[in-house]
């Protein structure tokens, strides 16, 4: 056992089961061990017969900032993108929906814990953006969940160009449920799905999860393991390893151009 503050907070009430991220330090990037207390808040709701609902929240003011580049260096590049579609999947067969509370920033990876989740609902503070380009990288992994999910020439724009989006244009494109104008209403929202799945049966909604998860399964089972070769190739790249030197040092890639 380990004496460190987790990195996940885990609070059950009634049925809902909240699995907060709480790592300020490197903007609740997702870490070996932030990854591996999510999975575990996930399977534990996942078994309690009592929890009806997951929701999945942060603290701060950044939802997640995708891959925490700060350990993207190790010897087996697989390993990384392995464990994200490993908790990416973790999310969608959760037997339990699983809704994605944001208020806050949401970069690369991160995009993939929203694309997995059921419902998401964000609030005026949300922000959006697919990163990997500038990085020498492509949106490999969170693909999988997402490619099923986007407006086509949405997802061509945003994954080719690393724009950010407003909460508005993530609802329109399929990425998020439902956009909040304050953060009153987007609690209001929440409490609203939360009550109507407290009428719902635990069979009842597992399999009608079933069912509306067939699609982003089917992406898994066809194309995960291209992904994570895909992904660990270039984080294995020089090309790759550039952006990430410039993205920690904050300075601009020398391939980026001005104008």
């Amino acid at each position: 056992m380990t004496s460190e503050a987790p990195l996940v907070r885990v609070s059950t009430a009634g049925v809902v089961t909240t699995l907060e991220l709480d790592s300020p330090h490197n903007r609740n990037a997702l870490s070996t061990r932030l990854m591996a207390e999510l999975t575990q808040g996930l399977a534990d709701a996942a078994k309690d017969p009592d929890v009806r609902a997951v929701v999945l929240g942060h603290t701060g003011k950044v939802f997640c900032a995708g891959a925490d580049l700060s350990e993207a260096t190790g010897d087996d590049p697989t390993v990384g993108p392995r464990g994200l579609v490993d908790l990416q999947l973790a999310i969608v067969e959760c037997p339990k929906p699983v809704i994605a509370y944001v208020n806050g920033h949401v970069r690369a990876g991160g995009l993939g814990l929203l694309g997995s989740a059921d419902l998401a609902i964000a609030g005026p503070a949300s922000t959006f953006a697919f990163t990997e380009v500038r990085l020498g990288l492509a949106p490999a992994v969170i693909s999988l969940p997402l490619r099923p999910k986007l407006e086509p020439r949405a997802a061509a724009r945003y994954y080719l160009t690393g724009e950010t989006f407003d909460a508005a244009e993530a609802a329109r494109m399929g990425l998020i449920s439902f956009a909040a104008e304050t953060p009153e209403v987007a609690e209001a929202e929440l409490g609203t799905v939360l009550a109507a799945l407290r009428l719902a049966s635990p069979q009842g909604l597992a399999e009608t999860k079933r069912l509306v998860t067939a699609d982003v399964l089917r992406s898994f089972g066809q194309d995960a393991e291209a992904r994570v070769e895909q992904s660990a190739r270039l984080f294995g790249s020089p090309e790759a390893q550039e952006g990430m030197r410039s993205f920690l040092e904050k300075r601009p890639a020398r391939w980026a151009v001005e104008g």
